[in-house]
């Protein structure tokens, strides 16, 4: 609105990204728009006012924990997912082990690249750590706004309880113009399965993006995803069971 020239020219550019089939992008354009990030490591996390996100959004805010500090892991678990299987969000209660690997490679591994299942192919979503939140954006958006890219999902993952249950907490903000739930389920399953892999050809991705983003090749993840079942669950069109 304050620059008409600006805002020209970035439609044109998205204009121009749209026209590229799914999937596609030049290797040295991408590693820029990566690296760009990567400096830009708190760009996601300091958007979270914006678009309906919670800033600082707490366990409290959700769940009174002094009073759930008496009861068992299982009745919390119990008590997470019947309090949000109403909701339309994204939700998981995590075991403490899997979590503290998922962090430990989170603080070395802050960002990644997400394939999300389209009608025909795939759509990127860079998804970056800052704190315990898990920001989201889609490829499209960091190349043609660069670190101004807003957050579109937002995983809040909750370790207050992990000491003394043996439990991590997660639930989801998305923004509904860009996502459904089942997008934002199919991106938060990919977590768990780059992030908490045994498997160190899947994690192997996650360091290459980070530390050799030149030698990437994010046809890779596609095919990891394939792999596992979650590109073929999760395709338009069909259902899934998991939570």
């Amino acid at each position: 609105r304050s620059n008409p020239d600006v805002f020209e020219s970035r439609m044109e550019k998205r204009s121009e990204v749209k026209k590229q089939p799914v999937g596609h992008s030049k290797q040295g354009e991408f590693i820029r728009c990566m690296e760009e990030k990567a400096r830009t490591a708190e760009g996601l996390g300091s958007k979270t006012s914006k678009g309906g996100f919670t800033k600082d959004k707490t366990l409290d805010s959700i769940l009174n924990v002094e009073m759930v500090k008496e009861k068992s892991a299982e009745e919390i678990t119990q008590i997470w997912n019947q309090y949000f299987s109403a909701k339309d969000t994204v939700y998981a209660v995590i075991p403490a082990d899997k979590f503290d690997l998922m962090w430990k490679r989170a603080q070395k591994c802050p960002s990644f690249l997400y394939a999300l299942p389209r009608k025909e192919g795939y759509e990127f979503f860079v998804g970056q750590w800052s704190g315990t939140e898990l920001h989201f954006t889609s490829l499209i958006n960091v190349q043609t706004q660069g670190e101004t890219a807003p957050s579109q999902l937002v995983l809040y993952h909750y370790p207050d309880l992990q000491k003394e249950k043996g439990i991590v907490l997660m639930t989801a903000e998305m923004d509904s113009k860009f996502l459904v739930v089942q997008d934002a389920q199919c991106l938060a399953n990919q977590v768990q399965l780059f992030y908490a892999t045994d498997r160190s050809e899947t994690y192997g991705l996650v360091e290459t993006f980070n530390h050799r983003s030149s030698e990437f090749k994010y046809m890779a993840v596609i095919a990891e995803l394939e792999q596992s079942g979650l590109g073929r669950e999760l395709r338009p069109g069909q259902a899934s069971d998991k939570s």
